[in-house]
């Protein structure tokens, strides 16, 4: 019966429990011995890819118009209706497994992640799991639906940001002000999703008799190859390394900008040189996907060869637009093995290291998708970062016109520059994301007061970004929190961004020696999808998964380094 699975989109994106239930019953009724489990594991693929597809491809629907009701209404029909019968019957089946004793080739880790979910696994748990999901998703209505009027137009906050890279520091102090006073007019409606949230959370916790949210996360998570000590300790790290390094490069800003302290407003790095206008990569929003494709393709040929299927087969949905969902990611719909990137581009020189970072998760699914086995192919998200931020760098030599892509030599030095200072800031800024959900889902009770968050907040903000003057400004800051999307709809998912940094600057440390092995080698641990540790993932792409201070020191060290090459003409 799994032969007659459809792969048409077009026939099975409406299906129901009912027209799926049968063919779990049918795995679920099977024997398991060593001569059927390889095509049990196959007609089980095809399962678990059909169900993650209609999920992908109703999120999608969402995300790009957080006002179609009508794609809401599908979307929380599967949520209610599909998605927690088909996460029982997958329980089912992966009890099934490990009780059989088998362990197929290439399952050693799949099979650690199938046990760390199964200890957490409460079937009272799913309609919970289903409203969290839920929450997410109002959460994007609210951020989706922010615009302001700036000189006669209706602007959404992500359009406001080319109107930013003004060299008039009163222009953008008060279009930052603008977007500011916006944000904080849903203040209070945040706050109360927020309460919702975190009630959820603490009880899916408690069903699953675990003392608070942060332990039940590191399971759902299969957070198996570190602790939230390792965490704290990379914390620390920053704070000894990055932070002075931060702190240095804000200081060569406010230098810059012949300023007594810097403001938020002057925190876009874009806008640097200061005798130069800001970098405009390209036009239209369709020249994006041209040039990068181009970049692609000199990085190695298959990625461009990727890209370019990505384009013809209509899978980039990349200009912003008022209602779509914030941010961006990379999905992929199993079924037909390929992978779709969303995103918000305006026309300005983040757009190109979006666009490079989410490819690199896309050539990440392409090559994963050639194991046979659903469960293979998911690697921890601390390496899918890898995969994403190591493509930035691995793509910076070839950024120019003269290589298809957006700029000049002085440009293209200029964009690779503030790439590495973003890469400094930003360590800073992620321990703050990180160091507050730590700190949320163990003290759960303290947390559930918007008020205390605020607090918490303001307070990692100022342990870990001393080098911007935020007085009078209290509350804009201290609600930082309400604008970070990860912590509403994917907690504790922003320690990889921080880890996978580390392996990505390591990667690139080796690309300036030999740029075509190190290719090479990326390109192999991106195809071990899943079936290695993320130890094993970082050492075959040519790093270290590290926490420790000493590591991320050299990483520092190779960054402002580079600068000053950059800066002074070098190579």
């Amino acid at each position: 019966m799994f032969n007659i699975i459809p792969k048409d989109p077009a026939i099975f994106m409406n299906w129901s429990w009912p027209q799926l239930n049968p063919y779990y019953q049918d795995l679920i009724a099977r024997e398991l011995d060593e001569l059927n489990i390889d095509q049990f594991l196959r007609d089980w693929t095809r399962l678990i890819d059909l169900v993650s597809e209609i999920y992908a491809r109703l999120s999608v629907s969402v995300t790009s118009d957080t006002m179609d009701e009508k794609a809401e209404k599908n979307y929380n029909r599967f949520l209610e209706q599909v998605y927690p019968e088909s996460q029982a019957a997958n329980q089912q089946l992966k009890e099934k497994l490990l009780v059989s004793g088998l362990e197929p080739d290439g399952f050693q880790n799949p099979l650690r992640k199938m046990r760390a979910e199964a200890e957490i696994y409460r079937s009272v748990n799913l309609p919970l799991l289903t409203e969290e999901r839920k929450m997410g998703q109002e959460y994007n209505k609210i951020i989706g639906a922010q615009s302001v009027r700036w000189r006669g137009e209706e602007l959404t906050l992500q359009q406001l940001r080319p109107h930013m890279q003004t060299q008039d520091r009163q222009s953008r102090e008060r279009i930052w002000r603008s977007a500011a006073e916006r944000q904080l007019a849903d203040r209070q409606i945040i706050n109360d999703l927020w309460i919702k949230q975190i009630a959820t959370r603490i009880q899916l916790a408690e069903n699953a008799d675990l003392p608070n949210y942060r332990t039940y996360r590191w399971a759902q998570m299969t957070r198996l190859d570190y602790t939230p000590e390792d965490c704290l300790h990379f914390h620390r790290a920053i704070e000894a390394v990055a932070v002075p390094a931060a702190t240095r490069l804000y200081q060569k800003h406010r230098n810059l900008l012949g300023v007594e302290k810097l403001r938020p407003w002057d925190m876009d790095l874009d806008l640097y040189p200061l005798h130069f206008p800001p970098i405009s990569p390209y036009g239209q929003v369709d020249i994006l996907p041209i040039k990068a494709e181009n970049i692609f393709s000199n990085v190695a040929p298959i990625l461009g060869e990727y890209f370019h299927v990505m384009r013809e087969d209509n899978l980039l949905d990349l200009e912003n637009r008022k209602g779509k969902a914030p941010g961006a990611y990379c999905t992929n719909f199993p079924v037909i093995k390929r992978p779709f990137i969303f995103m918000n581009a305006v026309g300005i020189a983040t757009d190109v290291r979006t666009i490079l970072h989410e490819s690199g998760h896309a050539f990440h699914n392409f090559e994963r998708f050639r194991l046979p086995y659903a469960q293979q192919r998911t690697p921890g998200l601390e390496f899918a970062e890898v995969a994403s931020m190591g493509l930035e760098l691995l793509a910076s030599p070839y950024l120019t016109v003269e290589n298809g892509g957006f700029y000049t030599q002085d440009d293209s030095v200029r964009f690779r520059v503030q790439h590495l200072e973003r890469i400094l800031a930003f360590w800073p800024y992620m321990a703050v994301v990180d160091a507050f959900q730590h700190w949320v889902y163990t003290h759960e009770e303290s947390a559930s007061n918007p008020a205390n968050c605020d607090a918490k907040w303001y307070e990692l903000w100022l342990r870990f970004i001393p080098g911007v003057d935020w007085n009078g400004l209290e509350a804009e800051v201290m609600t930082g929190w309400h604008r970070k999307q990860h912590i509403h709809r994917a907690p504790f998912y922003y320690v990889e961004y921080g880890l996978a940094q580390l392996g990505a600057v390591q990667v690139w440390k080796h690309s300036l020696k030999d740029q075509a092995e190190t290719v090479e080698n990326y390109r192999k641990a991106l195809s071990l999808g899943g079936t290695a540790t993320l130890p094993e993932l970082y050492r075959t792409a040519g790093a270290k998964f590290a926490f420790d201070k000493k590591t991320l020191g050299k990483a520092v060290k190779l960054i402002e380094r580079k600068i000053q090459e950059l800066e002074s003409g070098e190579k």
